[in-house]
């Protein structure tokens, strides 16, 4: 970790140039008194993780610097592709016969070649993380079998070479991807099944994201080390809580149970609120075979039908979860609240807990509103009745600070028990959801604020506020509502967007303002930088609560404990943490964005087959977007297609961008308007959907 920051301050002013990287690694051991061993490994990392390149034989820079950067390629079907750089609003165009050969998904080191008001263009300098494996359909060519990727950004055919699985035509398979200076080809590694397989089809998806169920050897040797139940000297030095009433709330098919909560009353109208975690770093330790994979994976991803977990079962829905009347390590967030929803004051423990119920959300939800429960639900009631009462309070102090509530709706399918989708609805949002994400967020806060205020290097979860382009934006599309807004302050606020919020509060276009708002919003990401939460409205703020799921919540879990037996850390320790929380940012980033696209896809899917019997039904929706090929339409149930626009009743449109809507000669088509559809088509192969337009509602 060391040699990574004395590496990156050799070459950040003008780079290095040596002849052979032995020589160059002798420099540095030599000059920082580091090993060659560490030196090269370090060196390596850097290289692979896209930090530093070799820009000619012998010279390295670091990335950015000298017209290079770093970023994602995103392919297009016409061979030219964009690659999309983290921290620019813009991505940077790249002509097709400057590609070098990258598909999309690959990682790529960039030369800037022009840059204007218009944008900037570049070419592909070198590909550090390479798409490994890519889904897709075998087609044969003149007899001679090929790839058809899933993937529509990739421009071209893969041809199969030998060596792989067996396949036939129209098999969907997953291919290893074979790169030459030339070409690339490949060798099918899995046969996924027929093409028309929805089930096939789905893992295809999994399989483009480079996303795997099944673990490695040597992680599997690790986790059969562990013990599965808590021995009696993992429990020394620990606050013991197995008297205490905690318990847990959860879907009612959550397997990975990382958090429970405690309550008590206090004499003075306030409440001692206790969130217990899983304590992950307990068992996952540093540098591991486990800890790698876990990095490596970032979050876990859920599907409709599915987990794949970022931890394997073993510790997921075993030993680290929080599963009842049985033993667990845990790291407890103790505070007291007073009676507004202020934390008063608050501690920081290991701790061991024996949870009394694993109670789910439908049940807790019947309690607070004074309904029947089930047995073991109704034992806690007036815990539970305590809870919602501080909640409620909580809520209330949020919502005067500024915090933003979205009400956007979220899928939920049912299926049968061979696990085929037989129908998806909205999913529920109640007070005993709203509950836990209460109680999540005060601990994340304060855990957020003692370690920003000690000035121990951390993980945070940031979200910071709209850049003002993006909200003119927004002013132009309300006024074109015939909405009266208020003028924009010269700085942006959550209270602010309240306003903007309040504005449509109970029309029909509520929703549909709402993601407008929504998509004017910087996206969430995790830095070691601690800028706070515009949405939540929040100084503070980092995720504490879930590292069964989460490798940033494992981050500060390992940086937690370490500081409640060590205290304080030596300049070189604070120098290592200050890297790998950068570090653990950055991916967790990258993975979460990697797993929020596959989550969408497999749902687009899911819904695009569902929808294939009901063609040449009608439905109700809202206008959720404009262009100039059509209009996108969403549905009540969450389903959201397209009317092309040669389908539209009128000609002559125009697309006036800034207030969202296209006018045609007679007909104005806005987002927010509510529309009657008839759909013509779902292709479950595409997961695209298509309306014609029948009439406004």
């Amino acid at each position: 970790m060391i040699a990574k920051t004395k590496i990156l301050n050799l070459l950040e002013k003008d780079g290095l140039a040596f002849s052979g990287l032995g020589n160059l690694f002798s420099f540095i051991s030599n000059t920082y008194n580091l090993s060659m061993e560490e030196v090269q490994k370090d060196f390596n990392k850097l290289l692979a993780e896209g930090q530093i390149f070799e820009i000619k034989k012998g010279k390295y820079i670091t990335i950015p610097s000298h017209g290079y950067v770093r970023g994602s390629f995103i392919g297009n079907s016409k061979g030219f592709g964009f690659v999309d750089v983290e921290g620019e609003e813009n991505d940077i165009f790249i002509p097709a016969n400057m590609t070098a050969n990258a598909i999309d998904g690959d990682k790529v080191i960039i030369k800037i070649l022009s840059k204007s008001d218009e944008g900037s263009d570049g070419q592909v300098a070198g590909i550090y993380k390479p798409v490994t494996y890519v889904a897709g359909v075998v087609t044969k060519i003149n007899g001679v079998p090929f790839l058809e990727p899933d993937n529509n950004h990739i421009p071209f055919k893969f041809k199969l070479i030998s060596g792989g699985l067996k396949y036939a035509e129209n098999d969907r398979v997953v291919i290893k991807v074979i790169r030459n200076k030339a070409h690339l080809s490949g060798i099918v590694t899995e046969v996924l099944g027929k093409s028309d397989d929805i089930k096939a089809c789905e893992l295809a998806i999994i399989r483009d994201h480079q996303l795997y169920e099944t673990f490695s050897g040597e992680v599997e040797a690790e986790v059969k080390k562990l013990p599965q139940k808590v021995l009696a000297k993992q429990k020394k030095g620990r606050v013991d809580l197995t008297d205490k009433v905690i318990f847990t709330i959860d879907g009612e098919d959550a397997k990975d149970l990382d958090d429970a909560i405690s309550i008590e009353r206090t004499d003075d109208g306030g409440y001692i609120l206790g969130v217990h975690i899983a304590d992950v770093g307990e068992y996952v330790k540093y540098d591991s075979a486990l800890d790698g994979e876990a990095y490596n994976r970032g979050t876990s991803v859920y599907f409709p039908t599915s987990v794949l977990p970022m931890l394997p079962k073993e510790l997921s829905n075993g030993i680290c979860s929080l599963n009842e009347g049985v033993e667990r390590l845990t790291l407890t967030c103790e505070m007291k609240v007073d009676k507004n929803g202020n934390v008063k004051s608050h501690k920081i423990y290991e701790s061991v807990i024996k949870s009394v119920a694993r109670l789910n959300y439908t049940n807790v939800y019947k309690v607070l509103v004074g309904d029947e429960a089930d047995e073991k639900t109704q034992k806690v009631a007036q815990e539970l009745k305590i809870m919602h009462e501080l909640s409620l309070k909580i809520q209330e102090k949020n919502t005067k600070n500024g915090c933003l509530d979205f009400e956007i709706p979220e899928v939920q399918f049912v299926f049968d028990d061979k696990g085929m989708a037989v129908g998806f609805e909205r999913r529920e949002r109640n007070d005993a959801h709203r509950l836990i994400e209460d109680f999540m967020v005060l601990a994340n806060q304060t855990v957020a604020k003692e370690f920003c205020d000690k000035d121990i290097p951390f993980v945070y979860r940031v979200h910071e506020s709209p850049r003002k382009e993006k909200v003119y934006g927004v002013m132009d599309y309300l006024k074109g509502l015939n909405l009266k807004t208020p003028r924009v302050p010269e700085v942006i606020t959550p209270e602010f967007y309240q306003q903007i919020i309040a504005l449509t509060e109970g029309q029909s276009f509520t929703e549909t303002v709402n993601k407008v708002i929504l998509r004017s919003m910087q996206k969430a990401k995790y830095t070691n930088q601690c800028l706070g939460h515009f949405g939540l409205a929040l100084k503070y703020y980092c995720h504490f609560t879930s590292p069964i799921r989460r490798y940033p919540d494992l981050t500060i879990h390992r940086i937690i404990k370490e500081m409640l037996k060590k205290k304080t850390l030596s300049p070189q320790r604070k120098e290592e943490l200050i890297d790998f929380t950068f570090e653990s940012g950055e991916q967790s980033s990258l993975t979460e964005k990697n797993a929020d696209k596959a989550e969408r896809e497999v749902d687009d899917l899911w819904k695009a087959y569902l929808m294939k019997p009901h063609v040449g039904e009608n439905f109700e929706g809202v206008i959720s977007s404009v262009t100039n090929f059509g209009v996108f339409v969403e549905l009540d149930n969450t389903v959201e297609g397209l009317i092309k626009i040669e389908d539209l009743p009128d000609s002559g449109f125009l697309l006036f961008e800034k207030q969202l809507k296209l006018k045609g000669n007679k007909m104005t088509f806005a987002v927010g308007d509510r529309v009657e559809v008839k759909l013509v088509s779902s292709n479950v192969y595409t997961r695209k959907i298509d309306f014609t337009f029948e009439r406004f509602l």
